[in-house]
């Protein structure tokens, strides 16, 4: 039998090369362990074929017990030894422990069944215990290509290929260690975690590194030139054919508005046209900068100064529209290009040109490095003057990829974005992930839009919602109980959620708000909360491939500042007092490190949460009180009306506390409480309370701090 499966491999392999044209990547050399556990995601019924062919070692295959009912797979599998297991069955496992052990290398799928999504799907504890038990190398293989055969489970609607390219990724060798617990369930349970996460890193890993132009050819090759992926506010479904048009014209006319290397500012709103002038201007080596319009002249002005803008395009109806010419008139020392404008200059030449590269689009952006800027971004400034966050090409797709690796976003979503393109959020998750990943994507121009936006969800059958906490509050407030009724993910980030949003979304809407965190510097996703891994309270866990470390900070007895090292970290800032000179990311962990100023707690599970800023403690009386605490009491005191705490100087106490407050009736009195309530310090019950109509905002739904702490001060010199 062996022998005639050593004259039948080669062959099989051959037959496998020449239909499917397999590429196998990575190191093979730690697959000569003398214990050895294969895991490999699982996309159709090809892949034990696969990788008995591919795999330089002659292993024991672990199937499920489903698949050897179908006598064709009996017969495929009769080409190597293999285990028929139930995955749930412990008693099964133990087989497999002793194949392990004795010296026979296994290949396992941890998650027992073929994908449904196209992603990765629940991880099983089984493989992980037998991993720790055994003391094995665990070696992940990435399958790539399968999905689209028609030997997957994919619904109809997923694209299919009759032979499409299949790629193996060997992946560097790991472990599964012992995990510590009071009973074998709990250790059993933290065992398949470790799995889950090896698996999640596997998928992450095993992305190519290319470039965002590619990265679009790529999707439209996967997914079809004719599908339609992007619908905004003009009514219009563009396919991806149509997405690539755009992508030449305009990034042809950014071309000629500018040099090489230049930093291009783009001040446009939520629209199919933007995210395509932005993937174009980076194609032909310029680079698009993502102008906020909501931060007024000054805060436009300080960003051109700090990335050295010489050129903005932008659109004279969208200026007239949003009421921005005049805040754009008053900028000094740039060139103001209208679209409208440059239109007659896309000649027949042009459209010819555009012809050509849209049936051979890989001549266009060969020379474009991806660890090169793809996009610079501002901070919000919500603590002072904005700073310009270099992205690179890597930075960006490494964090699209990190989404990927943990969430079952596929082509049958449609998500909903309505936050601004100049915000990183609404830029890499809200734009640039779906594109490039065959999701549907409707763009809406303004988040502000209470009444209207749930409408639209449910007018579309969105199925993901972006949003921050202060977004989503009022979009549940003005909502029908029915609109989004097929709402599956609803991902709030930018700003701490409120309790009394995430129980009104559950109440009224039976959804429940998966929370993350990022910053701008990170592109922006640094962690999320997601159906295989929540825990109410927290960010969730760090994306595969990030690291961290926790600073301590004296006075703050739990967690420490949250320090972030990963592949899609920034390549730098561009500061206003030193305009176009990049400073590399560094703390005092060393260089490549970044320093978030968030204090932070993590864990035993690895579930981060967010304590506060290191800005936003207060002294007060020598005791450090994060300001965040403050506004947890007022909202338990007044959860119907908003709250926004800062501070002031105070000769007697170092610092003061100042809560601003939506809510006229509220005193001292029901703060402390409150405070008992929580079992939370009375010092940390302001003193003062200032009453005004709305909390200030920023464009991107994160509240506007630099302003409260200027009427902080003003109260504090006040009569």
């Amino acid at each position: 039998m062996r022998r005639r499966r050593a004259l039948l491999k080669p062959l099989l392999r051959a037959l496998l090369k020449l239909l499917f044209r397999v590429r196998v990547e990575g190191d093979a050399s730690h697959l000569s362990s003398p214990r050895l556990l294969i895991i490999a995601n699982h996309q159709s019924f090809l892949d034990g074929v696969i990788l008995g062919a591919f795999l330089p070692v002659d292993a024991v295959f672990v199937v499920h017990t489903d698949v050897t009912r179908h006598a064709l797979f009996r017969l495929v599998l009769s080409l190597s030894d293999y285990l028929t297991v139930d995955p749930t069955n412990p008693m099964a496992m133990k087989r497999v422990v002793r194949l392990i052990e004795s010296g026979r290398p296994v290949v396992i799928f941890p998650e027992g069944r073929i994908t449904l999504t196209g992603s990765l799907m629940k991880v099983y504890d089984g493989p992980a215990f037998v991993a720790a038990r055994t003391n094995a190398v665990v070696a992940p293989v990435r399958l790539d290509g399968a999905t689209r055969s028609y030997f997957s489970r994919l619904s109809g609607s997923h694209p299919r290929e009759l032979l499409p390219r299949i790629t193996v990724s060997l992946q560097p060798p790991t472990a599964v260690a012992m995990p510590v617990g009071e009973t074998g369930r709990m250790r059993r349970r933290k065992a398949g975690e470790s799995m889950r996460r090896i698996m999640q890193d596997m998928i992450f890993r095993s992305q190519p590194i290319q470039t965002l132009y590619h990265a679009l050819i790529d999707a439209m090759r996967v997914y079809g030139r004719r599908r339609k992926v992007v619908e905004d506010m003009k009514q219009t479904e563009y396919s991806y054919n149509a997405l690539l048009k755009m992508t030449l014209v305009l990034g042809l006319l950014v071309r000629r508005q500018s040099a090489r290397g230049e930093t291009v500012g783009i001040l446009l709103p939520n629209l199919a046209a933007t995210l395509c002038m932005v993937i174009g201007t980076t194609a032909f080596r310029r680079v698009p900068a993502m102008l906020n319009y909501t931060s007024g002249t000054a805060g436009m002005q300080s960003a051109c100064v700090a990335a050295r803008i010489s050129t903005i395009l932008t659109s004279r109806k969208f200026l007239e529209t949003a009421r921005l010419q005049g805040q754009v008139d008053a900028l000094k020392d740039v060139k103001v290009v209208n679209l409208e404008d440059l239109q007659p200059t896309v000649t027949l030449r042009v459209k010819l040109w555009a012809l050509l590269h849209l049936f051979l689009p890989r001549l266009l952006g060969r020379r474009v490095n991806p660890d090169s800027p793809a996009v610079v971004l501002f901070t919000s400034g919500s603590e002072g003057r904005p700073k310009g966050v270099v992205l690179s090409h890597r930075a960006i797709l490494s964090n699209i990829a990190q989404i990927r690796a943990i969430t079952d976003f596929t082509i049958e979503d449609r998500i909903f974005n309505a936050l601004p393109i100049f915000h990183s959020f609404g830029l890499t998750a809200g734009g640039l992930l779906p594109i490039l990943s065959g999701t549907q994507l409707f763009l809406y121009p303004s988040p502000l839009h209470y009444r209207l936006i749930p409408e639209i969800v449910y007018n579309r059958s969105c199925t993901i919602l972006f949003g921050t906490s202060t977004f989503l509050g009022n979009y549940a407030k003005f909502a029908h109980p029915y609109d989004f009724y097929r709402v599956r993910y609803v991902v709030a980030g930018a700003e701490k959620l409120s309790q009394a949003v995430r129980e009104l979304w559950f109440e009224k809407f039976g959804s429940r708000i998966f929370e993350g965190y990022g910053v701008t510097e990170t592109a922006p996703v640094v962690s999320v909360n997601c159906p295989m891994a929540t825990r109410t309270g927290s960010v969730g866990q760090l994306l595969p491939g990030m690291e961290a470390k926790l600073v301590p900070v004296a006075g703050i007895e739990r967690g420490g500042v949250l320090h972030l090292r990963g592949p899609n970290l920034m390549l730098g800032y561009l500061h206003y007092a030193n305009p176009g000179v990049l400073e590399s990311p560094k703390s005092e962990l060393g260089p490549g490190w970044y320093d978030t100023g968030d204090i932070v707690d993590i864990d035993a599970d690895g579930f981060l949460h967010i304590l506060g800023r290191v800005k936003r403690f207060a002294k007060i009386a020598g005791e450090m009180i994060s300001l965040e605490v403050v506004e947890r009491i007022a909202v338990a005191a007044s959860p119907g009306f908003q709250h926004a705490a800062s501070s002031r100087p105070d000769s007697q106490r170092g610092e003061a506390l100042v809560l601003f407050t939506t809510d006229p009736a509220l005193n001292r009195e029901r703060l402390q409480q409150a405070a008992q309530t929580l079992g939370l310090p009375e010092i940390a019950v302001p003193r003062r309370l200032h009453t005004v109509s709305a909390i200030p905002l920023l464009g991107t739904g994160k509240v506007n701090y630099a302003k409260l702490k200027e009427d902080a001060l003003a109260l504090s010199t006040a009569p």
